[in-house]
This record gives structure tokens, sequence and C-alpha cells, in this order.
């Protein structure tokens, strides 16, 4: 697959990347350089950030999804590419077309399969596995001995909203892991985040209370999160003792044992 960063490049260099171009073609042009789509032939070309593409070259990327065909620039020979295009945006592209900053037409013709990927903060059962990941990442470049998360730290990065999402996410477990030091497992306080807009009270799992906010929240979710709440902080008195676990919360071991089984699922 064959990637291409379209908000990386200015436009002059973003078409010569795209396109490829021909010796002579414009200033510093000195050899014949084959574009992207061209390199892409027969394989599948990723465009990122679309929604920055300007509009002219838009015209010129719509050509190339209806006709598979190109022209370097200053070349009047005609390519064809037979290719699968997949494109990225972090913006609404919607939106853009109604503020005239994207061609309708091209919308619609790369909106053939849409794949929608929520927010971090819309997925946060998500979060424990992307945490763990992250810091194996982090400490294999590093070159570190593999540091854990506590359950307290893993509870307070899943109400966090990330309005950063993956990269936020990221950026605070790697200042984590570099100002922990030699210390093996990650506090709470490695993370002094802002709890933000949380679905859950902060105050829900001493008082019993949940606020409701005037937009509304996730029922299901927020009685998941609050068992999450009550579950864990059982199990880290105990030590990881279930049936110890089980015995504070008034419960039968088999019932935590299978309400654990439901909040990992």
């Amino acid at each position: 697959m064959v990637t291409v960063n379209c908000a990386a490049l200015p436009e002059n260099l973003l078409e010569a990347e795209l396109f490829g171009h021909v010796k002579g073609a414009f200033t510093g042009a000195a050899n014949n350089r084959i574009g992207r789509f061209e390199q892409a032939n027969g394989s599948t070309i990723f465009l990122d950030e679309i929604g920055e593409m300007p509009l002219e070259l838009q015209a010129k990327l719509l050509r190339v999804l209806q006709e598979r065909e190109f022209q370097r620039i200053g070349s009047s020979e005609t390519i064809s590419v037979d290719l699968r295009i997949i494109a990225a945006c972090n913006v609404d592209l919607g939106k853009r077309v109604d503020e005239g900053k994207f061609r309708e037409d091209l919308f619609y013709r790369l909106d053939v399969v849409p794949i929608r990927t929520p927010p971090l903060r819309e997925r946060p059962s998500d979060i424990p596995a992307l945490v763990y990941h992250l810091v194996e990442k982090i400490c294999r470049l590093e070159q570190i001995t593999m540091k854990q998360v506590s359950q307290q730290a893993l509870w307070r990065l899943a109400e966090h909203p990330w309005p950063g999402n993956v990269r936020q996410l990221e950026n605070a477990l790697e200042a984590a892991v570099t100002l922990s030091g030699t210390r093996q497992t990650l506090a709470p306080e490695d993370f002094p985040i802002q709890s933000g807009e949380s679905k859950l009270s902060a105050a829900a799992p001493a008082g019993l209370t949940i606020t409701v906010p005037d937009h509304g929240l996730d029922f299901e979710q927020t009685v998941s999160q609050f068992e999450r709440s009550i579950l864990t902080q059982a199990l880290e008195k105990t030590a990881g003792n279930k049936k110890q676990a089980a015995e504070m919360l008034g419960l039968k071991r088999t019932t935590l044992a299978a309400k654990l089984r439901s909040l990992v699922a």
C-alpha cells in the first residue's frame, strides 16, 4: 500500500507527489519522477487527510477516480492505472462540501463504503487494550523493561474524554513512562489529566450518586462503568482475591466472576 499525507505538502508539491512529472516540467524537475498513483498500480493507495486537499487538485483526483487515468506534470502521455483508493479524514467532509471547501462530486465518488471510527470517548472499553499495546510499544522503543498499569490508573484513563483520541492517550502514556523513572507500575498520579466531562460523576463510587447531564447519558454504559469501578475497588482492597472481593460486596463468587467476564467482553 502506498500512503500519501495530503496535509503535509503544499499544493504544487502534492500534485507532483501524486501524479509525478517529467524532466523540465518546472524549476527543479531535473529528472522524470513516478508519482504515487503510478507506484500503487495493481495495489492500494491511501490518501490521508484528504479534506485538506486543494480544490483545484480535487478536480484532477476526480478524473483518476472516474477514468482510472492521469498525466504526469509536463507530459501529454496518458497513464492508466488499476488500483484501490482508500481515503481518510478527521473532519466532516459533508460539512466541508456545504462550506464550499470540498467538491460535492468528489465526495460522492469517494463515499462508496464509508467506515466511521468513533472517537475514543465513545468506546472506553477499548482503552485498557490500547493502554497495554501503547505501553509495550513505548517501552520497546525506549529499550526499557515493560511497565505495568495499575487498575486505579486504568480507571482514571477510561473515564477521561480524550478529545485528542489515541494520539493524546499515547502522549499521556509516554510522559508517564518517562517520568515514572525506575518504578515498574504506573499509578493514577502519573497521569495529571483533567477529568473533563465524564458520563459518570466522580462521586459515584463513594456516594452512590450519578449525575445526569443536561444532554443525557448512555444508561447501559454508565451502569457498566459504575459496576466496573465497584468491582475494581473491591479487587484492589483484597489484592485480587475474588472470593474475598465477592464477600466484601455481598455477592456469590460465581456472580462476581460472571460480572467480570461481562465487563471484559
